[in-house]
């Protein structure tokens, strides 16, 4: 099974839709069920001027009891972002902390002279 896709306004691109089993690949190689994923495209909000039309998109992912949206400008810069995300780590790297200065101060004061 694959992504189930929505769209309020008229569907995804061309090139979204080539790149879209590479994306549920990597998903499956990350432990993910892509069944379980839905992506809705709308538009961000009404355009100024309805000739021109909007300039983005919002695109709501639902999986489980989770959803996230996230506004871009086209397809494409919504798929690499979903890429990276099934891509990330689970959590932040941890990053060493540096003493507070009141910590280094006392440091420094507890150093023979």
């Amino acid at each position: 099974m694959s992504i189930i896709l929505q769209s309020t306004v008229g569907g995804f691109s061309a090139q979204f839709m080539r790149k879209l089993p590479l994306v549920e690949q990597a998903m499956r190689e990350h432990g993910l069920d892509p069944a379980e994923f839905v992506i809705s495209k709308d538009y961000a909000s009404t355009a100024a001027y309805p000739i021109i039309g909007p300039f983005f998109f919002n695109y709501s992912v639902f999986f489980g009891a989770e959803t996230f949206t996230v506004t871009e400008p086209n397809d494409m810069v919504f798929l690499d972002y979903f890429f990276r995300r099934v891509l990330a780590a689970d959590g932040p790297p941890e990053v060493p902390r540096r003493p507070g200065l009141i910590r280094r101060f006392f440091g420094w004061m507890a150093q023979p002279v």
